[in-house]
């Protein structure tokens, strides 16, 4: 991905990943294997790799404010319409 940022002339140091889940945020910054944590494969630590690279950080954003839920939740009208508006997706003065 970095590759191709720069291939359009995009400098960026690091990824920004918003999450909600302290836990998972805390497990990409420890670098202690816990026996809780053994059923994950290791193919899936590469998360852990590029937080140690400083290529990725993530970042707590409450649940609250969480704009991805938009396409993977069933929502209030009230909710879609605010994340809708977040997204640009259409202009509030549109609504």
């Amino acid at each position: 991905m970095a590759q191709t940022l720069k291939d359009f002339r995009l400098n960026i140091d690091y990824i920004s990943i918003k999450c909600d889940n302290t836990s998972a945020i805390s497990l990409s910054k420890n670098h202690i294997h816990y026996s809780r944590t053994k059923h994950i494969e290791v193919r899936h630590h590469f998360l852990r790799d590029y937080t140690m690279k400083d290529d990725i950080v993530l970042e707590f954003v409450s649940t609250k404010y969480q704009l991805v839920d938009f396409f993977t939740k069933l929502l209030s009208k009230d909710r879609f319409c605010k994340i809708r508006r977040n997204l640009d997706f259409i202009h509030a003065n549109d609504i």
